[in-house]
């Protein structure tokens, strides 16, 4: 992606494992703007700092709205937020819709959409203010169609491509864009558990190891591979002309880093 300067100040949300970590922060903070990950747990949080991959961490639950708005505020107090990039994921959890409880939905929800919403609350009215921000939300394929075993997730997703849709609508003349993108299926710790319960929930079988499970779940994508959390997720090309793109979901096979946040 384009050089960033250090006075372009990004917050990532779940940023301290994953896509969140490899493929967003770590590539921000490559890029040259200053980093700030904010998760649930410190250890993690640290280390990303401790690596180079970010310079800053905030620690909040994103499904809580205060705990959300209260980091944010003191990230933005060190130096105005200019990028945010919500990669609120909670996956891993793979069952049929008939034998999905409310609870299970509500608790995707809260992480996977409100999470977004809460972030997005908190930046918004600073980016409107200097007429100048990038929000982007990590969606999913999940959110562009059905899976089964996931509706709860797919849901969610949905509903993340949604709100950013109408978002953009309404900062179209703000100078604040916002955009979703779609990984698909991308080898983390976070897939490994969802494979298992796939595994268990569609076909029990005698388990071949993580490799073999993660080649199952390949066999089932149209280019039969998986991303593997280096910056081979699905996203976004970069091209340059496209800062103004907004209320856009891609989802493409190139780094998860590019047009929608310059």
């Amino acid at each position: 992606m384009s050089p960033l300067s250090r006075s372009s100040h990004a917050l990532v949300t779940g940023g301290g494992r994953g896509i969140g970590l490899c493929d967003i922060a770590a590539a921000l903070s490559k890029a040259g703007a200053t980093v700030t990950v904010l998760g649930r747990n410190r250890a993690t949080l640290d280390e990303a700092v401790a690596s180079g991959a970010a310079q800053f961490a905030a620690v909040a639950d994103v499904a809580d709205q205060a705990s959300v708005k209260s980091a944010v505020a003191e990230a933005a107090a060190r130096q105005p937020i200019d990028i945010l990039d919500c990669q609120c994921g909670r996956g891993g959890i793979r069952r049929r819709s008939a034998a999905s409880d409310a609870a299970l939905f509500q608790r995707m929800m809260d992480v996977n959409f409100m999470g977004v919403v809460h972030a997005t609350q908190a930046v918004l009215p600073g980016m409107v203010e200097r007429r100048h921000g990038r929000i982007v939300a990590v969606a999913s394929t999940a959110g562009l169609k059905g899976y089964a075993y996931v509706s709860a997730y797919s849901a969610a997703k949905h509903a993340v491509i949604g709100l950013v849709r109408s978002l953009a609508l309404e900062t179209a003349k703000s100078g604040v864009t916002v955009n979703a993108v779609c990984p698909g299926f991308t080898e983390t710790d976070l897939l490994e558990g969802s494979i298992d319960n796939i595994m268990q929930e569609d076909r029990p079988q005698p388990r071949a190891g993580h490799r073999g499970t993660v080649e199952a779940q390949s066999a089932r994508t149209p280019r039969g591979a998986v991303g593997s959390g280096r910056c081979r997720a699905l996203a976004l090309r970069r091209r340059r002309r496209r800062h103004h793109r907004t209320g856009h979901r891609g989802c493409r096979r190139r780094s998860l880093i590019g047009r929608h946040h310059r």
